[in-house]
């Protein structure tokens, strides 16, 4: 049975097209042609966008949202005071309250018009480090949850050793430590066994460099599959690196042989024109992290030097303090519009007027799923049929002409009205079937918390 979804225009290969359709097979995959009997299902006043992908979250820092913006008067605020916040919210909570919050996460990201997550997971352990009977029971919670929504998920389990080079051990830590390498991997293969539906795949995520030691490091490259890791987000990270290697973050990832078309360095702000042209010779990608970056002062990936390296750009909703990826998008441009003091700094040297736009939602499709090594991000036959619908008709876009729609779109903002994972609707004229129950469930959680 073949079905054919009817919108006003779809994006496709680089630009909208209207008049055309999406046929999509039992499979849910995309197909080029359909029978005349097929089903058709009329999505007027809607544009078809290929589904977004989210290439880094952390879903269990959405109880964070608002609490970190409390300031005492004369206080100093940054990364590191926001991040001992974030392990108080990391040691709070139980098996049920890591599915209650992931569930909360992923349905708003559902919402957002996001299809599929890349969830960089390091909640492993119990609150004083003891493994659950069921070593992957919070990674079973986290997968629980993006099932009962409907996106597809990536886990992306993470590898922790220590509190950094030449820094005493933080309590606040020991959710996330394995006690070797070898356990690190071990256990990750065990999860990659042990989830082998087409919507949950595993990867590895050594966290970072002051977290994961050399021989770590070293012994990573028997990993086979994707392999996402935080890099060059905060000067001191990178002083650390220097102390302890005598290299840049980059540098030593390129010395121990990690980077390569399987590696994604998550914010990679802080680098120099050497280690640009590292990740571009090698072909790895980079995730930025626009609203979190943002939120908590770790300044701006410089994407259009990337780019112009040849490295592939993706975006992430990362610690959940705003969900919205196309907005990631547009902070992408922005940013750097403010650092430049120009505007169009992504536009492509040759292209048709909406050019910006199209690489900024390509940035937030393709490149994440080229990231994630999943077949997504795309309306092309042969892809699963993983969409969202926006509103033409909507005040956000009132008025515009075709040929300024996708800008308006993708610059301005758009309103989701659908979202569809493998041809079938997870949201349907904004309503989720979960979403009474997950909100409901969600306040709950966040009223323990806070007693």
């Amino acid at each position: 049975m073949v079905t054919i979804f009817e919108p006003d225009a779809l994006f496709r290969a680089g630009e909208l097209r209207f008049g055309e359709t999406l046929a999509v097979d039992a499979r849910g995959t995309i197909v080029a042609s359909a029978p005349t009997d097929a089903a058709r299902v009329r999505l007027p006043g809607r544009v078809m966008l290929p589904g977004l992908v989210n290439g880094h979250s952390h879903a269990f820092q959405r109880v964070l949202r608002g609490r970190t913006e409390l300031t005492n008067p004369g206080s100093s605020d940054d990364f590191w005071s926001w991040r001992e916040a974030m392990y108080a919210a990391a040691t709070s909570l139980d098996p049920e309250g890591v599915y209650v919050v992931s569930r909360q996460a992923f349905l708003e990201m559902a919402l957002a018009g996001i299809t599929t997550v890349g969830e960089f997971h390091y909640l492993h352990h119990q609150p004083d480090g003891t493994p659950y009977a069921d070593e992957h029971e919070l990674a079973a919670q986290v997968v629980r949850a993006a099932t009962e929504v409907g996106v597809r998920l990536v886990l992306l389990r993470v590898g922790y050793a220590r509190a950094g080079f030449e820094v005493a051990p933080n309590p606040r830590q020991r959710r996330f430590l394995d006690p070797d390498v070898e356990t690190c991997l071990r256990r990750t293969a065990e999860l990659q066994r042990r989830f082998t539906s087409p919507y949950v795949t595993v990867g590895l995520a050594p966290h970072s460099v002051r977290a994961v030691p050399r021989p770590w490091l070293t012994a990573m490259r028997a990993w086979t599959g994707v392999l996402h890791m935080h890099v060059s987000e905060q000067p001191a990270e990178i002083a650390a690196c220097l102390a302890e290697h005598g290299r840049r973050p980059i540098e030593l990832l390129d010395e121990v042989g990690l980077l390569g078309p399987s590696f994604t360095g998550v914010h990679a702000i802080h680098l120099e024109a050497d280690e640009v042209r590292l990740l571009g010779n090698s072909k790895s990608a980079v995730c930025a992290c626009p609203s979190t970056e943002r939120n908590l002062g770790d300044g701006v990936v410089r994407a259009d030097e990337l780019l112009a390296a040849g490295v592939t750009v993706s975006l992430g909703t990362d610690s959940q303090a705003h969900v919205d990826l196309l907005d990631d998008a547009r902070q992408l441009e922005g940013h750097l519009r403010l650092l430049r003091l120009k505007r169009n700094v992504l536009t492509p040297a040759t292209g048709a007027p909406s050019a910006l736009a199209a690489r900024l939602l390509s940035i937030a499709t393709e490149g994440g799923a080229r990231s994630l090594a999943l077949p997504v991000g795309s309306l092309e036959p042969g892809r699963p049929a993983d969409f969202v619908t926006v509103r033409r008709d909507g005040p956000l876009v009132a008025g515009l002409p075709d040929q300024a729609l996708l800008s308006g779109l993708v610059l301005g903002g758009a309103e989701v009205a659908d979202v569809a994972v493998a041809g079938r609707f997870i949201v349907r004229d904004r309503e989720h079937a979960s979403a009474h129950a997950s909100t409901q469930s969600f306040l709950a959680t966040m009223r323990q918390l806070t007693q």
